[in-house]
């Protein structure tokens, strides 16, 4: 397998194994005009399999949803095919647009343009509720 290295762009890691299609389509990344590259269930001492992405271009990320989808994960910025900046995204405590309120009476439903707005009420079971209504989200 030969895959190019990034010259300026990211590698996000440490993705639970078969969740790299998820983040692929919540980033959407097949919108983008560069190289995406996704290496699934590759081999990992810390996690047994993992999946890793690699975006070959400078684009904004939202780390938000990084964070929602799996927070243990690990992003690598590379700038001129040098790694400047390793981190792990933080659970967000607010997250707009990524998940949609399923309450069929919240305002969310009814006024379609409303941004929906889920806020992190218990961070040990990730928990998210809907701003407007409190309903759980997740």
């Amino acid at each position: 397998m030969n895959i190019d290295t990034i010259k300026n762009g990211y590698v996000i890691d440490h993705i639970k194994a078969g969740q790299a299609m998820e983040i692929y389509d919540y980033l959407r990344l097949g919108d983008l005009d560069c190289s995406v590259a996704i290496i699934k269930n590759a081999r990992s001492q810390k996690m047994g399999r993992k999946d890793i992405i690699k975006i070959d271009q400078n684009i904004p990320i939202d780390i938000d949803v990084l964070g929602y989808l799996d927070p243990n994960i690990t992003i690598n910025v590379i700038r001129n095919n040098e790694k400047v900046k390793k981190f792990k995204p933080d659970l967000p405590e607010k997250l707009v647009n990524v998940i949609s309120c399923k309450n069929p009476r919240c305002i969310t439903s009814i006024e379609q343009e409303l941004p929906h707005i889920c806020i992190l009420t218990d961070p040990e079971n990730r928990t998210y509720r809907c701003q407007y209504c409190e309903s759980k989200v997740n």
